[in-house]
């Protein structure tokens, strides 16, 4: 028999297979709660291919799962090995299911997709069920319209795991901006279960940082995430800078990871042209340049929203459509609320529309002038919940494990 002499762990499950969203929203929050709870680690499971550029706080770390991606037609394929589809999942849930039996966590959060990829998360949810070891399904402010997401869920069979396995569901944002499971037939159970913790509050890293490629003179600070579905939001502020050359503020762009090569050499091909124009394809300090920009436009996903609100800048929101229609749906809110601007990309991207925005961007509101209470609660409101659930594994005393026939049991 072992004990685990008091020190509890919790396991973080992010899907990402394309994008930074999910894993920069999980590695916030592992961040947060060892700084909060210093009797703490925290294991992260990512499909992200890029999650080794990170780094990670002392008893935080990662373990990555086979990457995939998803194709135009809603399908899944093998993100690097040249192997099925099928075989990619079924090692995918073998390494979750295996991790969660040894990590043995005593609170184990999964975000945003309630049975992971393609149900991959099920068997460890019931597995750790069986244990009474916390299940919390971590939500953003928006998931999708309702029209959707209902039937979406429907066919994954979603709502029976809401109110079966999961004992809280945390949403990391506000009901002002979106109730992320409206139009959604979830019965009055599972909404009891529903949290509103606030939008994650994001600092600055302590650590100053290297070879940080910014202008010296003030600029507007362009991003498209990770840069999978960023080329039209790119693409519109060169249009507007390659039209008119007056404009106030030098613009900085920073590409993201995924945006595609081809992509990437032309709009780099397009900046050098323009004098006042800088272009990069990924800055690991992302939040220095945020700190430092007169102004930001980005696509509204929810990173660059919580750290917009954060860093309390004023912001240009241009939000991507489809898949989702996510970014429109917290652009949309958050510009009713005075919080950032919005432009719709109709298709044709008038350059002196894109223009005037731009000029009009340094005189808006900042979000900090908009009262909005609660509105970046969301770490500490995690933290407290989180304390909630691992004090319950304190108080009922140590864990005791022994391996029978190469099964663990609670002693």
């Amino acid at each position: 028999m072992t004990s685990r002499s008091g020190h509890n762990r919790v396991l973080i499950y992010s899907h990402d297979s394309f994008g930074l969203g999910h894993l920069r929203r999980c590695r916030t929050i592992a961040h947060a709660l060892v700084d909060q709870h210093h009797d703490l680690s925290v294991l992260i499971l990512s499909g992200s291919p890029i999650i080794g550029s990170f780094e990670f706080r002392a008893r935080v770390d990662f373990v990555r799962i086979p990457g995939v991606i998803k194709l135009r037609n809603g399908a899944y394929t093998s993100l690097a090995l040249h192997i099925d589809i099928e075989e990619t999942l079924a090692m995918r849930a073998s390494i979750i299911r295996h991790t969660a039996d040894i990590f043995d966590p005593d609170l184990f959060i999964v975000d945003k997709e309630p049975l992971g990829l393609r149900g991959e998360v099920l068997e460890t949810l019931q597995m750790l069920k069986q244990r009474n070891t916390p299940l919390v399904l971590g939500l953003r402010d928006v998931m999708d319209e309702p029209a959707l997401l209902a039937p979406e869920w429907q066919r994954k069979n979603v709502v029976p795991a809401l109110e079966q396995l999961y004992d809280q569901l945390w949403v990391y944002g506000l009901p002002q901006i979106c109730d992320p499971l409206d139009g959604i037939a979830v019965p009055h159970s599972v909404r009891r279960k529903m949290v509103y913790t606030g939008y994650l509050r994001r600092a600055m890293p302590v650590s100053p940082p290297t070879g940080l490629d910014a202008p010296e003179e003030p600029f507007i600070l362009v991003t498209a995430g990770g840069g999978g579905d960023g080329e039209a939001l790119i693409d519109w502020v060169l249009r507007a800078y390659e039209s008119d050359s007056r404009l106030p503020f030098r613009a900085l762009i920073v590409f993201g990871p995924f945006l595609g090569s081809d992509r990437q050499r032309e709009f780099l091909s397009r900046a050098a042209l323009l004098p006042n124009v800088d272009a990069t394809t990924f800055e690991l300090h992302f939040e220095h340049l945020m700190k430092r920009a007169v102004g930001v436009v980005g696509m509204g996903g929810y990173n660059t929203f919580c750290e917009i609100l954060s860093y309390d800048k004023p912001a240009l929101i241009v939000p991507r459509q489809a898949p989702r229609r996510e970014q429109l749906i917290r652009a949309t809110r958050a510009r009713d609320l005075g919080l950032c601007s919005l432009l719709v990309d109709d298709g044709n991207r008038n350059a002196a529309a894109m223009a005037t925005a731009l000029r009009q961007l340094p005189q808006q509101n900042l979000p900090s002038q908009i009262i909005v209470p609660g509105l970046l609660d969301g770490l500490g409101n995690v933290n407290r919940l989180a304390g909630h659930w691992l004090s319950q594994t304190r108080n009922n005393g140590r864990r005791l494990f022994s391996w029978l026939g190469g099964r663990r049991h609670r002693a």
